[in-house]
């Protein structure tokens, strides 16, 4: 670690990702984050594909860069495997972490506006890309799915009306943490599923740390609808389970 300079983890989680490894870490925009010490840790969910040989080749390309490579043994499940990456950004002691999708729909190139955010307010927790921040028709011009987008919005509004927060996208897979207010791992209570990013939101919400949006466009392939209805029905109901704890009907130290 260069003296002065704050710890900074890239973190790629990857299934089934393959070849996009190379176009996710090919577009990291590493000159624009000079201010910061960067290590890149590639994680893969027991694939079972050609993702690790990927990742094997970047590490190869790139003898200059810090990169670290992890390989679960066992499928552990999005919300598990963002627990288990956290806990390495904590190990070596960053800063911050990025979350960046392999597939490759959400931009690296977004990271320094991100990290802008931390900047602006000490008491910042985490920032996030909105894809309906710059509004429903730039989302719909950007390729969103009508049923995805419709589904966005209704459940945004659902959390905002319950939290009484103003959020743009309460979906997004684009995010950076801020690693001090992490240190107690109290993120090890969350979910371990597709709704990991939602338990975060709320613990963030409940000890009064800020998250922060800035516009962004992503990229959409092959889209598994069944898989977003049942992440949309657990999605309703851990709002409104949060809902009862608030208005204390139900009781839990979950955040």
């Amino acid at each position: 670690m260069i003296p002065g300079k704050n710890k900074l983890l890239i973190f790629i989680i990857s299934y089934k990702a393959s070849y996009r490894l190379r176009d996710v870490f090919n577009k990291i925009p590493f000159k624009k984050l000079k201010k910061y010490s960067i290590e890149v840790l590639i994680s893969d969910d027991c694939s079972k594909d050609d993702s690790i040989l990927y990742a094997k080749k970047i590490k190869k390309e790139n003898p200059n860069r810090k990169i670290f490579i992890n390989e679960n043994k066992k499928n552990l499940g999005y919300g598990s495997h963002i627990k288990k990456c956290l806990d390495f950004a904590l190990k070596k002691k960053n800063n911050y972490a990025v979350m960046i999708h392999g597939d490759g729909q959400y931009d690296p190139k977004y990271i320094p506006l991100l990290m802008k955010k931390f900047e602006e307010n000490e008491n910042i927790g985490a920032s996030t890309g909105s894809r309906i921040f710059s509004g429903v028709t730039n989302a719909i011009r950007g390729g969103m799915p009508f049923y995805k987008l419709f589904g966005n919005v209704l459940l945004t509004k659902i959390f905002n009306f319950i939290t009484n927060k103003n959020f743009t996208d309460t979906h997004t897979g684009l995010w950076i943490y801020n690693l001090k207010y992490l240190k107690n791992k109290n993120y090890k209570r969350l979910t371990s599923s597709f709704n990991f990013d939602q338990d975060f939101r709320l613990m963030t919400i409940v000890n009064n740390r800020l998250i922060k949006e800035i516009p962004i466009k992503t990229r959409y392939g092959d889209e598994r609808s069944q898989m977003h209805i049942g992440y949309a029905i657990k999605f309703f109901f851990i709002s409104l389970i949060f809902f009862l704890i608030k208005i204390k009907i139900l009781k839990s130290n979950k955040y």
